[in-house]
């Protein structure tokens, strides 16, 4: 396998076992370098193993049937590796106050669906930053958020 398929299955089994449907944590030490920096536009970024398992708990806490999945084939250069996806939830579960536009209270019943592209660093097998463009203010509008114009 060259060095681009290599990185393309890492980034794969990040995509599925970590937003998946069903999250996997351990990937996260499996995967990702000890200071990883994982970086969206709706969230304050994150930095480090411990952190993303923390940001990925509570997020899963708020939406439990929070689930991403690609939409296009991935496409890699380099160190780079390149997905769109799609994917939401619904608040059902306690109050999430990581938005970066405000907080929710507990079980809202608010459905998010949204749109992204991500661009991941993979070296030696390894996630050394994950850093996407995501559709916040669909997302943001969706959950009452923000209002829509």
């Amino acid at each position: 396998m060259t060095k681009q398929e290599d990185n393309k299955a890492v980034v794969v089994r990040w995509f599925t076992d970590f937003w998946g449907k069903t999250c996997d944590l351990s990937v996260v030490d499996d995967l990702a370098a000890p200071d990883m920096l994982l970086k969206y536009s709706l969230h304050e970024p994150r930095r480090g193993r411990d952190d993303i398992k923390a940001f990925m708990t509570d997020f899963r806490a708020a939406f439990p049937d929070l689930n991403f999945w690609a939409t296009a084939d991935l496409i890699a250069e380099g160190d780079y590796v390149v997905g769109q996806w799609e994917g939401g939830g619904t608040h059902t579960g306690p109050a999430f106050g990581d938005f970066l536009a405000g907080s929710l209270p507990a079980a809202t019943g608010r459905t998010m669906r949204f749109t992204g592209t991500t661009v991941l660093k993979v070296v030696d097998g390894r996630i050394v930053e994950e850093i996407g463009l995501d559709d916040g203010v669909a997302a943001l509008t969706q959950l009452g958020l923000i209002k829509a114009a």
